[in-house]
């Protein structure tokens, strides 16, 4: 699903669900809604690009830059679910 600044649509994500984005421009606001307290002790990461998963990522034209703990995420067979 595509959000825009245009298309004004949210997405809801449930307690314990696996998501993830990929930002189309140089610069995105996010804005998250929890349910609860953060609890980093029960966060995982799985790879952005599992081959398990086959998320179909648009192409962007330029190298993914991913954050310190993108960047060690774990093949979803390892994550610990």
């Amino acid at each position: 699903m595509e959000l825009s600044e245009d298309n004004q649509r949210q997405l809801w994500v449930p307690p314990g669900f696996a998501h993830g984005l990929l930002t189309l421009t140089d610069t995105v606001d996010f804005l998250y809604k929890t349910t609860d307290y953060y609890a980093p002790q029960y966060e995982r990461c799985i790879a952005w690009d599992d081959a398990l998963l086959a998320i179909a990522w648009p192409e962007i034209g330029a190298k993914v830059q991913l954050s310190a703990k993108d960047s060690i995420g774990a093949a979803l067979s390892h994550a610990g679910l």
